[in-house]
């Protein structure tokens, strides 16, 4: 099922989505279209994810998998979620959605247990993939401030590539009816602001 107006941003870290929602956040401010949200959320849960993230709360891998299922139902139907916006006549657009959690938790339990507990949600009407090189994605990183122990993210980041490209691939063999637009994240930042742009006001709620 596809649940119309949801726009999905997916890429490894370092592969520039927040910059682009960035841009796309001061374009379509004048719109009054738009509503932006991330995963983990903002709300109790994502609170919560986040203490287990940060290894603050001590989990299991597999429990980590349905603490993302219930912050992600909260975002998509729980109250001000995107089920609601989206019906209301807004575009809503994530930084991260159940395909991340295939990718990245797959990694430490498998990606069937993911797979499963994912399988109800909603897909995108549009998803746009950031595929960039892990080297580029790195030195991003890295100017963040945020380059620790290089070496080992370097092969956890060719591992979580590697991941998004095969499961992206498999949703774009299935007749799925969402629109999956793949992003040369080492273009230019302009040049992938017009992409995603020409992309999103194909939409029809914005030829309305």
């Amino acid at each position: 099922m596809v649940m119309k107006n949801f726009v999905v941003f997916e890429g490894i870290d370092g592969a520039g989505t927040s910059t682009q929602i960035n841009l796309l956040k001061q374009r379509a401010e004048a719109e009054k279209k738009f509503i932006f949200s991330a995963e983990p959320t903002k709300k109790e849960t994502g609170v919560f994810l986040r203490r287990v993230l940060s290894g603050d709360v001590k989990a299991r891998a597999e429990s980590a998998v349905y603490l993302f299922a219930a912050d992600r139902n909260e975002h998509i139907f729980g109250e001000d979620g995107v089920k609601e916006h989206t019906q209301n006549g807004f575009i809503e657009v994530s930084d991260r959605y159940f395909f991340s959690s295939i990718a990245y938790q797959g990694m430490s339990c498998g990606e069937e247990l993911p797979k499963a507990v994912n399988s109800a949600f909603p897909l995108p009407e549009l998803l746009f993939f950031f595929d960039i090189d892990v080297d580029e994605a790195l030195r991003r990183i890295e100017k963040r401030g945020e380059a620790k122990e290089i070496f080992e993210k370097k092969e956890f980041l060719e591992k979580i590539a590697a991941s998004y490209r095969r499961i992206i691939a498999e949703y774009e063999q299935k007749e799925t009816g969402m629109k999956i637009v793949r992003i040369d994240a080492q273009k230019s930042a302009d040049e992938i602001a017009k992409t995603i742009w020409r992309e999103i006001s194909e939409l029809p709620i914005l030829k309305i």
